[in-house]
């Protein structure tokens, strides 16, 4: 996906990136943003209808010659006050967005907007926090603890939050002939975030079995102006000014959120004592952990476990009998699943990290420049202004087929011996994989708990099974997986 930038005026040394020449050619930054009001629109209706998300930037890539430009980023007008970007769409450019020192970090989790914070308790939550704010890091480091103190419940628990999703795929594919994963793995996804903070089934609370439908409607409103629905009978224009010209407004799931709220309250008395102890107000504690657990964490899942189904299941019968022969193998010598057992299974590693690479769970990373400084792609150096707004499309620079072989192919073994090279261009957690979060950056905290958890899955899965067919297809938040069969194992036929 990259390109080679043919002129130049001087050569300044880059401030980012891994491997640079000694010189690179100093070049402005090519693009426009139009006239104003009509060159956003313009843009917009590109990117949902006229192009769709990928060609809208690898025709740009290609007219531009450049995997640095400008453009305008969806919402727009009347959302977004300033849809102004640079886009940074190559692996070595990409990574200036996790530098904290280089990039502001303040409210810019979806973009260019900032939806209104009633759907957040009236708070901002530390997700839209920089690091730069003293709240960030008292918050992120009580997230870490939370984390940190749940380290041995997140296998038994997790385990047999997938007995549960197993017996229902089994089911609903003995009785349809075929099986909705998404559905039941959002299901058990909030079921188990729940239960792991709050220690008790949210069917114990008002919250009852509609958990993931209530944290799917509050989602939806907050990131309804950077999708488009797909729908061949609403007209586009019909669509662009329902979900991309005003901001959503939060009342239609009002009661929604209450009974997330309420259910979270009552069931975390302990963890929000906890939060009161570092000085942080109760109701405030917990909309973050709300949030955390609905828009991070259950968010999280509800794309990555799809998209792992489905690049596993679509790599075919060859990958499943390596995947099922390590496992078993590991987990026979090690008497059991365990983080040890885990760190032995260099093929499954690599399929979950290979997973993230080409479909990462979260596409967007935005960053405003707290200084002027110089950024450079494979091929040239650009200066960008203090204050202006750096936006990366990770699925472009984690397909950098100037770091990736193949780049558009899900490789299994793409990280297995001399390929964990390769690591530290993965970036789906909002930095590099070999980096681990801390209170100073925007990494995410549940990183290595995400990993873990998709480890899991797949453990599981072929402890049970030798292989399976799935459908797939897109839906407004990532991958659609509709299993189709399954081979059980024999020990377990």
């Amino acid at each position: 996906m990259s390109s080679s930038p043919s002129s130049s005026s001087s050569s300044p040394p880059p401030t980012s990136g891994d491997w640079p020449p000694a010189k690179l050619p100093l070049k402005k930054i090519p693009g426009d943003y139009g006239l104003p009001f009509l060159g956003p629109i313009r843009d917009r209706y590109d990117y949902f209808y006229n192009q769709g998300e990928h060609e809208f930037f690898q025709s740009r890539i290609k007219k531009y010659n450049s995997t640095i430009f400008r453009t305008n980023m969806p919402p727009g007008p009347f959302i977004a006050r300033n849809p102004k970007v640079i886009a940074v769409l190559d692996a070595i450019s990409f990574p200036v967005l996790f530098d904290s020192t280089k990039v502001e970090k303040k409210n810019v989790l979806d973009g260019t907007f900032f939806p209104s914070t009633a759907f957040t308790g009236g708070h901002r939550v530390c997700a839209y926090l920089d690091p730069s704010e003293p709240n960030h890091a008292v918050f992120k480091g009580w997230f870490l603890s939370l984390l940190a103190a749940r380290n041995n419940t997140f296998i038994p628990l997790f385990q047999n939050s997938l007995s549960h999703l197993f017996a229902n795929v089994e089911a609903e594919l003995s009785k349809n002939g075929k099986a909705d994963f998404n559905t039941l793995s959002d299901d058990t996804s909030f079921s188990f975030v729940f239960t792991l903070f709050c220690d008790r089934s949210p069917s114990d609370t008002k919250i009852g079995s509609d958990g993931s439908k209530l944290f799917t409607k509050w989602l939806f409103l907050q990131l309804a102006p950077l999708i488009t629905l797909g729908l061949k009978y609403l007209p586009s224009f019909l669509e662009d000014f329902l979900l991309h010209t005003f901001p959503l407004p939060f009342f239609p799931v009002k009661s929604a959120y209450k009974r997330l709220y309420d259910g979270f309250y009552i069931s975390t008395s302990k963890i929000l004592d906890e939060a009161e102890k570092l000085g942080i107000q109760r109701d405030e504690a917990c909309h973050n952990l709300v949030f955390m657990a609905g828009f991070n964490a259950y968010g999280g899942m509800k794309t990555l476990f799809p998209a792992l189904i489905k690049w596993v299941a679509t790599a075919g019968e060859s990958l499943h009998r390596r995947l099922a022969n390590e496992i078993r193998t590991v987990v026979e010598s090690e008497g059991g699943v365990t983080f040890s057992a885990l760190d032995k299974m260099s093929l499954l590693k690599s399929v979950v990290y290979e997973a993230m690479r080409i479909e990462p769970p979260v596409p967007f990373q935005y960053g405003k420049a707290k200084v002027d400084m110089v950024v450079h792609s494979h091929d040239a150096a650009y200066e960008i202004k203090k204050g202006e707004m750096i936006f990366g499309n990770q699925p472009f620079a984690t397909k950098d087929g100037r770091v990736f072989e193949n780049p558009e192919k899900f490789v299994g073994d793409r990280f297995v011996g001399d390929g964990e090279k390769l690591l530290k261009y993965v970036y789906w957690s909002n930095g590099r994989e070999t980096d681990e979060p801390t209170t100073e950056n925007k990494q995410c905290p549940a990183k290595d708990v995400v990993v873990l958890l998709a480890r899991v899955l797949l453990v599981e899965f072929f402890l049970r099974y030798d292989t399976l067919t799935a459908e797939v297809g897109t839906l407004l938040l990532g991958s659609s997986v509709t299993i189709t069969s399954l081979t059980k194992a024999e020990s377990t036929a």
